[in-house]
């Protein structure tokens, strides 16, 4: 069982995450970690937080000359903007600080502050925050090295911008990653910037679609035989555990809801040379729960973050007097952004479901398990 928890708050001293469950063995590459740190931070519609901090890891427990040792892994990043904010998030008492009573329309702000008995709104935005999703790229980053040994590899892009889609697929994956939105239409990307513009420009915010891949997944991941080992079901409790994401569907699940059976189903071959196969994969990779040995495909609908320039209408949590909503700085677009998090969310998701097949205490007993189930597959 794989086991990551996070801790921190947006302007405290930084976030963390503990790994708990990964084997004795695996190589660790500090350099991508924070590779997938600058991913996160990177996209078009960022705020200035985003040129403030600069993402790095310290491994603090877990890893010892280059190597996981079977014990959890404790990973911090600091909060570089931590120490304009010293006084206002002191963890001892500390001054009067003017407290937020209106609640933002579409944040935590009045159920968390309802549901913990809070009178300042700041002990709910802090943890509330997407900061905290720094500590989760971090650990996925460790999940997807480790994952890569077996031939999964994790990638994301921008399907849509507002009513903005994608028309076709025309960059390569190396392409991508020099996009500013990571879109894979270069004509719709331009418009998408300009959406952002105008988003911008009126003290608004927008959202959009990001579709998450995991490619060379093995068959047979998940299980049919238990409502909550169903590899789909995880990989949206996953998905929505991420700040904006309200939405997620496998495959073409919407367009596919419209269609009749046999429209939209994959149909079955064999080749001798190639097993069982399909020619189309509008499942999504997932049958019944279970991988089926296709690419699994997720896609995340992102809401307009909910943190204005110009903040909506709201009402004191105190006074119960009208005014306008808190404003905090934030970012304009969030959709690439989130795409870098679904891959690590998608990943911890794999490999929680790859670890209870394939378990064991060290990386040989794992990779000899899998071998042993490839050559097992290969010979049905």
């Amino acid at each position: 069982m794989i086991k990551i928890i996070t801790s921190g708050e947006s302007h405290g001293k930084g976030v963390s995450a503990v790994i708990e469950g990964l084997p004795a063995g695996i190589p660790v590459d500090v350099r991508y970690i924070n590779q997938e740190l600058q991913r996160r931070q990177r996209g078009y519609g960022r705020g200035t937080r985003m040129s403030i901090e600069k993402d790095k890891v310290e491994i603090i427990s877990g890893v010892r000359h280059g190597k996981t040792i079977g014990s959890p892994i404790s990973l911090w990043i600091a909060n570089l903007d931590y120490k304009n904010w010293k006084m206002m998030m002191t963890v001892e008492q500390g001054p009067a600080t003017a407290r937020i009573t209106f609640p933002r329309p579409g944040h935590a702000d009045l159920a968390g502050a309802i549901k913990y008995g809070l009178k300042d709104m700041r002990n709910v935005l802090e943890r509330a925050s997407a900061r905290e999703t720094a500590a989760r790229v971090a650990a996925g980053a460790l999940l997807k090295f480790f994952l890569k040994e077996f031939g999964f590899q994790f990638y994301s892009h921008t399907v849509a911008v507002g009513d903005i889609e994608i028309s076709e697929k025309k960059r390569t994956h190396d392409e991508l990653e020099k996009s500013s939105l990571r879109c894979a239409d270069p004509e719709k990307e331009k418009e998408m910037l300009k959406l952002i513009d105008m988003a911008k420009d009126r003290g608004d915010t927008i959202g959009g679609v990001s579709e998450v891949i995991g490619t060379g997944i093995c068959i047979g991941l998940g299980s049919y035989t238990h409502y909550e080992k169903r590899l789909d079901a995880q990989i949206g409790h996953a998905m929505l555990s991420i700040p904006s994401v309200k939405g997620v569907e496998i495959g073409n699940a919407f367009e596919n809801s419209k269609k009749f059976g046999s429209n939209i189903h994959d149909e079955i071959f064999y080749k001798a040379e190639k097993n069982f196969y399909r020619n189309t994969n509008r499942a999504g990779g997932i049958e019944g729960g279970v991988s089926n040995g296709e690419d699994i495909v997720v896609r995340c609908a992102i809401k307009p973050i909910s943190t204005l320039n110009i903040p909506l209408r709201s009402v004191d949590m105190v006074t119960k007097k009208e005014g306008r909503a808190q404003k905090e700085r934030a970012d304009t677009c969030v959709v690439p952004a989130v795409g870098v998090i679904g891959e690590s969310m998608l990943a911890f998701v794999i490999c929680g479901a790859f670890l209870e097949k394939f378990g064991g205490d060290t990386l040989e007993d794992i990779r000899a398990h899998f071998d042993f189930y490839s050559e097992r597959v290969k010979n049905v």
